[in-house]
């Protein structure tokens, strides 16, 4: 299976946060859209950098609430894994496992295209194990 098959199943829509953009901001956007991360982009097609909720519950900690008052750009990550549409779903779920990264963005011809969290991964391989389950029992019950 490929990432491609799982976008079509989840969906595209990709929010995004812009660099100059306060971490204050970003809290709000994460919890109006009841996700755990966001891009960081100024044009919303051009990735740079990505912050998680773990990047803002170490900077608390480290810092306090002032961060809250700070530039997306002063805590997210600007080394960013990305996948592409035509990558296998495993090795990508792989990759998320052993580099501890809970979201990766899909990116076609250099510009953001989706993105692919390990809650999508792990609900997709339930609902995989769910049909076969479900086609085993309907086999020994015909």
């Amino acid at each position: 299976m490929k990432i491609e098959d799982l976008v079509k199943t989840k969906g595209n829509t990709v929010v995004t946060i812009t660099p100059e953009a306060s971490v204050n901001d970003l809290v709000q956007l994460l919890d109006a859209h009841n996700i755990g991360a966001l891009i960081v982009s100024t044009d919303g097609r051009h990735i740079e950098g990505i912050v998680s909720e773990r990047d803002i519950v170490r900077r608390l900690a480290k810092y306090g609430a002032g961060i809250l008052a700070e530039k997306v750009s002063d805590i997210m990550t600007s080394d960013v894994h990305t996948c592409s549409p035509e990558d296998n779903l495993e090795d990508t779920a792989h990759t998320m496992t052993y580099q501890r990264i809970r979201h990766i963005p899909v990116v076609v011809n250099g510009e953001l295209a989706a993105v692919v969290s390990i809650g999508d991964v792990v609900k997709h391989r339930i609902d995989q194990l769910l049909d076969e389950r479900n086609h085993l029992l309907g086999y020994l019950h015909a």
